[in-house]
């Protein structure tokens, strides 16, 4: 029997028709329904022909999430009567309920990549729901790429619906091919928007951190919800953390609490999605509560306003979730969820002004996340690089460009891109590539069974309170009793029967990779088997094997320094902060923090992170400017680590010379000796070139660093050391840069004279460092001089001076001066300097270095 009542409440049944009628004639469609609709239950039904009224098909619905796909499959078994694995059941990581009369199934879009690399037909299908694709998973977003080149090439028959309640309904139907946009009409019942935040300000969320401050007024709107409003309370939080610290604080109310979040053992999931036994219920709940789920009973929302999405720091080698506000779409769909049954309420936790600054929708992963995984799909598929698939948003090239180094790095592709049947291998085994190298060869060096469990603790990160210590993490999951170590053990089993199957098929565990271990293991690490290997050694083994760029090497005082080059400290008062070496398995990077913080990570000795990081070893000799003089050396690295340094007597001359361009760089151009001529020629050079232009040299510190390896020479091919270079005649030098091809250098002295003579005779100095050149003389030695003198067309800025030395006036219009200015000047100093001439008019006179007694009695 059907539950035919329940199925004419769902309001997306009205959309059928057009929705049929879009599949028959595009064999695609986009389906807009809010929450509540029945657009992942009812939809799925129709279209396999269960409910009457249509052709019998295979239908696959495609969930985001593990807890979406049971409770979907549950929903629909429950709608038809029957028990999951009948006409309905679903597959998801680690479970399978699905029998031979099964025509629904409910898919992760893991599982159904997996799926289509092994049988890109689909055989059997005839369509695939891609359901919540507006959150933009990358897996979902691969998905549905991989299935309209399926579509386009092999099987034009398929449909494909792509589902959801808030999206970019017009980009999705550009990419299926201009499909119909179906849309469903709302059930939603109103929803009061409560606007509830701190009452004092908090800080910002960055990595995994959000301010307790935050915490605790959720946990206080919580009560106050509870007070004022009636029914359930869904709560959303960004994490496991913050649902355990909120809870915490929750103790002594008058209600059920619940905690609900991906890593929540299927029975506590059941539970909560069965609604409740009579009492009240507050259902603490990551973003796995968004979408795809109702929750019976709740009508009352509360908000925190934030979410985790992915990002990777590619410059360092550091790949996690962080938190971030949630976007204008996560919002509607969380406040949704009060309103699915009856009318209900919402409380924000944020002011309402900064609303309208949130992002419209989710960050697409395909832009933000690690992309070895999309890309060995890729691969996989026969497109390296991703320029055939279609998609909302196109991989970025930097991001695609680490993801390609990672898996050439690992033995996942060659050199051109092109998977490799390792490569193939690992893709099949539903792990991250890193963890599918660690699997493939941690099970040669330390046991198939051994490095599963090991993979398992690194593929979900345990609980804090199984320590940073991987190897202790490793002891509590065996021992455990909770949620974690359950999903541990079924993990583990997994993972060994996938090393097992390959086994049995004759294919090798490991090899292939580069870098990868062959022909011996680490100290204490035997090859082929390691039943005898400690369980600290092989867990230090095959976390350096997932992460090789994270083996770090101790520098003191509880820092090391990774690979990759970033540094890490583990917590204080952690038993890591000991260690010689590390094999980092997590570390995140607080804001404004120099080094990485160490989350997680695994005791190592030297030759274990040899063996795990092979490929990033390299030796030679390293010649460069450091402290302040060339340093040359023979250096044996392990990425950034330096293994071994021993100094070289002879460094190559080329390494020299690049190093001494390098000091010039670092500390300027005082490491040459400068002389006065040599200023003075430097000042005369820029004169020249700021009113000619070229062919006069630019001499500028950046000018002539940047071509340093030109003036410089041959002086500087004879320099060995610092000293040398302070022997340098940086004006013999600079004459290299005189146009000389052109002519022009003979008129150096000509156009920026060094001297000019003056009337009295004397040959006085230029001074070329302001705007306009300075001639500094004593005011009888131009008696007689009408013009101001001129350099490159430029008048002179003349400083007089009195005949002790010391300055009388300043013009650059020594005509004018004489009529107008001198008087002045005379009548101040003609009785301060009797002894020297002072004539009425200077133009006439002839000049003189002498006093007016000398004069006379020549």
């Amino acid at each position: 029997m059907i539950r035919t009542d329940a199925l004419d409440q769902l309001p997306v049944r009205t959309a059928v028709p057009a929705l049929r009628r879009a599949l028959g004639d595009h064999g695609a469609a986009v389906l807009c329904a809010p929450p509540g609709t029945g657009k992942t239950t009812l939809v799925p039904l129709v279209l396999a022909g269960l409910t009457g009224g249509g052709p019998a098909r295979r239908v696959v619905v495609a969930e985001p999430r593990r807890i979406a796909a049971r409770a979907a499959a549950r929903r629909m078994a429950w709608l038809l009567e029957e028990s999951v694995g009948e006409r309905v059941g679903f597959t998801v990581r680690g479970e399978r309920r699905v029998g031979p009369g099964t025509v629904v199934e409910v898919v992760t879009t893991g599982v159904l990549l997996q799926r289509l690399q092994r049988d890109q037909e689909l055989a059997g299908v005839d369509v695939v729901v891609i359901d919540e694709c507006h959150e933009r998973h990358l897996d979902a977003d691969t998905v549905a790429a991989f299935l309209l080149d399926v579509r386009e090439t092999v099987r034009p028959e398929l449909r494909l619906v792509a589902a959801s309640a808030t999206t970019d309904a017009e980009g999705w139907a550009r990419l299926l091919g201009d499909a119909p946009v179906v849309e469903a009409p709302g059930v939603s019942h109103p929803v009061e928007v409560v606007w509830a935040p701190p009452p004092s300000p908090v800080r910002p969320p960055h990595g995994m951190r959000v301010d307790p401050a935050l915490l605790a007024h959720v946990a206080a709107v919580v009560r106050r919800a509870l007070v004022e409003r009636d029914g359930d309370v869904l709560c959303f939080l960004p994490g496991v953390g913050e649902i355990g610290r909120v809870a915490g604080q929750l103790t002594g109310v008058d209600a059920e609490v619940l905690q609900v979040h991906g890593r929540a053992p299927a029975a506590v999931q059941d539970a909560v999605l069965a609604g409740s036994g009579g009492g009240r219920r507050v259902v603490l709940a990551t973003s796995v509560a968004e979408s795809s789920l109702t929750v019976p009973g709740v009508r009352v929302v509360v908000d925190s306003g934030l979410a985790r999405e992915p990002r990777v720091d590619h410059a360092r080698g550091l790949s996690a979730l962080t938190t971030v506000r949630a976007s204008q779409a996560a919002g509607r769909q969380r406040a949704g969820r009060a309103g699915r049954e009856a009318p209900g309420v919402v409380y924000r936790c944020w002011e309402r002004a900064e609303d309208g600054r949130l992002a419209r929708f989710p960050s697409p992963e395909i832009k933000v996340a690690d992309l070895a995984a999309f890309a060995l799909q890729a691969a996989c598929w026969g497109d390296p690089d991703a320029s055939g698939l279609s998609l909302l948003d196109p991989p970025p090239a930097g991001a695609m460009g680490a993801a390609r180094e990672v898996l050439e790095a690992i033995g996942a592709v060659d050199a051109a891109g092109r998977v490799t049947s390792r490569g193939v291998r690992m893709s099949r085994l539903g792990l991250h590539p890193r963890l599918a190298r660690a699997l493939l060869d941690g099970a040669a060096q330390v046991g198939g069974r051994r490095a599963a469990e090991v993979v398992a603790l690194l593929g979900e990160e345990p609980p804090r309170e199984y320590g940073d210590d991987l190897a202790a993490a490793l002891r509590a999951a065996r021992r455990g009793g909770d949620g974690y170590a359950a999903r541990w053990r079924q993990e583990v089993r997994r993972l060994s029967a996938a090393l097992d199957g390959a086994s049995r098929s004759g294919a090798p565990s490991g090899g292939g990779a580069a870098g990868a271990p062959s022909g011996g293991g680490a100290a204490g690490v035997p090859s082929g088997g390691g039943t005898g290997v400690s369980d600290d050694v092989a867990v230090g083994l095959v976390a350096a094997l997932a992460f090789p760029e994270r083996v770090a090497r101790a520098r003191g005082q509880g820092a090391f320094l990774m690979a990759s080059g970033t540094g890490a400290e583990p917590r204080e008062g952690s038993g890591l902060r000991g260690a010689p070496w590390l094999a980092v398995a997590v570390a995140d990077r607080p804001a404004h923090a120099v080094s990485a913080r160490v989350r997680l990570a695994a005791v190592v000795d030297e030759d274990t992170a040899r063996l795990a990081a092979g490929h990033l070893r390299s030796a030679g000799e390293e010649v460069g400017w450091a402290d302040g003089d060339v340093v040359a050396r023979a250096v044996e690295r392990l990425g950034a680590i330096e293994l071994s340094v021993r100094a070289l007597r002879q460094p190559a001359p080329d390494l020299v010379r690049e190093a001494l361009l390098e000091g010039l760089r670092t500390e300027g151009l005082g490491l040459l000796r400068w002389s006065r001529d040599a200023e003075q020629l430097r000042l005369r050079l820029a004169f020249l070139h700021r009113v000619r232009g070229a062919p006069w040299p630019d001499v500028s510190d950046g000018a002539l660093l940047a071509c340093a390896d030109v003036w410089l020479e041959p002086a500087l091919s004879r320099a060995r050391r610092r000293a040398d270079l302070a022997r340098i005649d940086a004006g013999q030098a600079l004459r290299v840069l005189l146009p000389w091809a052109s002519g022009e250098a003979a008129r150096l002295d000509e156009l920026a004279p060094e001297r000019i003579e003056v009337p009295s005779g004397s040959r006085v100095r230029v001074e070329y460092g302001g705007e306009q050149p300075v001639l500094a003389v004593k005011v009888q030695e131009l008696f007689g001089l009408r013009e101001t003198p001129r350099v490159a067309g430029v008048p002179v800025l003349v400083h007089l001076l009195s005949p002790a030395g010391r300055p009388a006036a300043v013009t650059a219009d020594l005509a004018s001066f004489w009529r107008e200015g001198y008087r002045a000047v005379r009548a101040e100093l003609r009785g301060r300097y009797p002894k020297h001439p002072w004539p009425e008019d200077p133009a006439s006179m002839e000049a003189t270095r002498l006093t007016s007694a000398r004069l006379r009695g020549r």
